[in-house]
Order: C-alpha cells, then sequence, then structure tokens
C-alpha cells in the first residue's frame, strides 16, 4: 500500500510542475486534464502527508518517554494515545481512498420517481420526495430540470422524470434507488388510521452519447398530443414525443416542452441513462452470479426507507439507521441519511477488495 501511496505522491508532485509551466497554462486542453488530476490526487496525497508526519511525530515522543522527568515522560505518554488513534484513523481513511473509484461517481443523473401502490396517498408522496431532493440539489448548488410529468387530480405526482446536475451528484444519491415507503394519516381519512403506500425511486446515471451509441433505426418515434391531469389538453400541436427503443422495448415518452424536437432531445437523454443502466446491471449480474445478497444493488423491488409521520421517523432498512427528524430530512436535509449509507457501502467495498 506504502508503494502505491508513494507513487502517487511523485505523481502528485509531477503534476504541480507541470501546471506552474507557462506553457502548459496556454494548452487549455492539457491544462484542464492536469488540474482534474491534481483535484482527484489531492485528498488521498494530503492524508498520506498527515499520515506520515503523525509517523514522525509518534517517533519523537517514543524518544521522549526514555527521558528521566517524569512529567515529560506522563506528556509523551498522553500525546502518544493521541497519536496513535489519529494514526489509525488516517490508515482507514487511506485505504478507502486507495479503493478503485466509481467511474460513473461523477456524472449527472436521471431521477424518476413513480406513485406505487396507495393511490392518491401515494402520489402525494411521490410530490414530498421530489420536493426533498430538489431542495437537497438546491442547497449543494445542482441544478434541477424536470423531463417529464404527470400529476393526479389533486395535484399529487403520479411520475416525474427530472435530470440533476451538478458536481458529484451520483456519488451522492445512487443508493437512493428502491422502494420508499410512508405510514401516515391520509387527509382523506376520517376515522384517523395510519395507512402505508409505497413509491420507487430510480437513480440513472446520466450518458452522454459516448457512453451509449443508439442506433436511429432501433427507434419507433411517436407523436402526440400532451395532456394534463384528467385528460386536459394542454397544447393544440402534435409536440409531445414517445419514443421506443425495439431491442429492449424500453419506452420513453416526453411532453414538457411546446416543441416536438426539445421534447424528442430530452426522451432520447432519458433513454440512453436507461440503457447505461441496463448496461451496468448485466455487468453487475456477471459479476455477482454466485451472490445472493443484492443489498445497495438498486434494484427497484427493494424497501429501502420507511418515512413514519406519526412517529417523526425516517428508518433506512439497510443499515438499520433511525433518525427523528422526519420534517428536515424531507425539508431536504438528507446527509445524516445518506453519509451512513455511503459509509457503510465503502467499508462493505473496502472489506471486498481485502478478500480479493
Amino acid at each position: 500500500m506504502f508503494v502505491k501511496l508513494d507513487e502517487l505522491e511523485q505523481k502528485y508532485r509531477q503534476v504541480e510542475s507541470d501546471l506552474s509551466d507557462p506553457q502548459v497554462y496556454s494548452d487549455q486542453e492539457k491544462y484542464i486534464k492536469l488540474s482534474k488530476s491534481h483535484s482527484n490526487l489531492a485528498p488521498i496525497v494530503n492524508a498520506y502527508r498527515a499520515f506520515r508526519q503523525i509517523e514522525a511525530e509518534i517517533a519523537e515522543n517514543r524518544e521522549l518517554l526514555r527521558d528521566r522527568d517524569p512529567d515529560i515522560r506522563e506528556l509523551a505518554q498522553a500525546e502518544l494515545d493521541r497519536l496513535e488513534v489519529d494514526k489509525e484513523r488516517l490508515l482507514e481513511e487511506l485505504k478507502l481512498l486507495l479503493l478503485p473509484k466509481d467511474p460513473l461517481d461523477e456524472k449527472n443523473i436521471i431521477l424518476e420517481i413513480r406513485a406505487g401502490t396507495g393511490g392518491e396517498e401515494a402520489a402525494l408522496f411521490a410530490t414530498d420526495l421530489f420536493r426533498m431532493y430538489s431542495r437537497y440539489a438546491e442547497d449543494r448548488g445542482w441544478k434541477v430540470e424536470v423531463l417529464n410529468l404527470h400529476l393526479t387530480g389533486s395535484k399529487g405526482i403520479k411520475e416525474v422524470v427530472a435530470s440533476i446536475s451538478g458536481k458529484n451528484v451520483y456519488s451522492r444519491l445512487k443508493y437512493e434507488s428502491g422502494v420508499h415507503r410512508v405510514q401516515r394519516v391520509p387527509e382523506t381519512e376520517s376515522q384517523g388510521r395510519v395507512h402505508t403506500s409505497a413509491v420507487t425511486v430510480a437513480i440513472l446515471p446520466e450518458a452522454e452519447e459516448v457512453d451509449i451509441n443508439i442506433d436511429p433505426n432501433d427507434l419507433r418515434v411517436d407523436v402526440f398530443r400532451s395532456s394534463g391531469p384528467g385528460g386536459q389538453s394542454v397544447n393544440t400541436t402534435d409536440s409531445a414525443v414517445r419514443v421506443t427503443h425495439e431491442p429492449t422495448g424500453i419506452v420513453v415518452s416526453c411532453q414538457d416542452e411546446k416543441s416536438q424536437h426539445k421534447n424528442k432531445a430530452k426522451a432520447l437523454k432519458v433513454l440512453r441513462s436507461r440503457l447505461l443502466k441496463v448496461r451496468e446491471e448485466e455487468q453487475k449480474k456477471e459479476l455477482d452470479e454466485n451472490r445472493r445478497a443484492q443489498v445497495g444493488s438498486g434494484d427497484r423491488s427493494e424497501r429501502i426507507r420507511t418515512y413514519n409521520f406519526p412517529q417523526s421517523r425516517v428508518t433506512d432498512h439497510r443499515v438499520n439507521l433511525t433518525s427523528y427528524n422526519l420534517e428536515s430530512v424531507l425539508e431536504g436535509q438528507m446527509d445524516e441519511i445518506l453519509d451512513p449509507l455511503i459509509q457503510h457501502f465503502q467499508a462493505q467495498a473496502l472489506q471486498e477488495a481485502q478478500a480479493a
């Protein structure tokens, strides 16, 4: 491990040297590439340098343990105890930083939310979830763009498809795919009984044309008039677009724009992302064909989280995490849920890497 760290530090110093070269700055493409490399290497190199500094301080304090003055020896021992804890923490951090990075982590995402069992109550909770993700994105400076939206008569969301773009969006939200269950008393419930409803969430890494090449001959494109809830027409021209990828049977519709061409472009963006997801799942299935445990795989049949309104409780079933800050989580303060999830799956990946 430390040989690898020495190599990365040497590479980091070379990148810093190259970045200070005026000729490199004049070549913007090369400069951007080097800047990205510098940004990626900085966290692990800084952690490694901090680790070596602690090792040096440990060596110094061990020398002080031989001092004749008992007070100095006592201070040195106390410092050693603290440094050993810091050393272990940094060692674990370095192991995580050395794990192979998910190549999709830096991608934007396509967010899909669909009301499941529970009728209108499920649709209303789908609205709550979309607001939750939208506010979380806003707090992090990400951009949310609705690509397709189907409302119910009471303004609940039957289905919404949106793109979220920004820094490391997929790495933060990739574990959100699955069934989100809500337990609460619906507004229409006269006897105060708690109902259980479900909403499915899918997080798809946004695919670019270089990621997925679609043969136009594989597509069937239909146009129709867009409509609102209950069939109410919202457009008098055939601007809505339905794209069918015939080899896979995947169908994507988009009607949010008044322009047929814009709707088609958005539909193709979603289609590429769904095809990328299919490819990733097929590759994962090959790797995991001998493993039955699929925790965190993003399988949409999984119940991953419960939102219990009477107890103001959010429970993530994958990591047995419970928070009683339901209101703040739904207002977009999701880090108290997301951080432990990410740490859990990082630790799982580390165990698998060490066992390999």
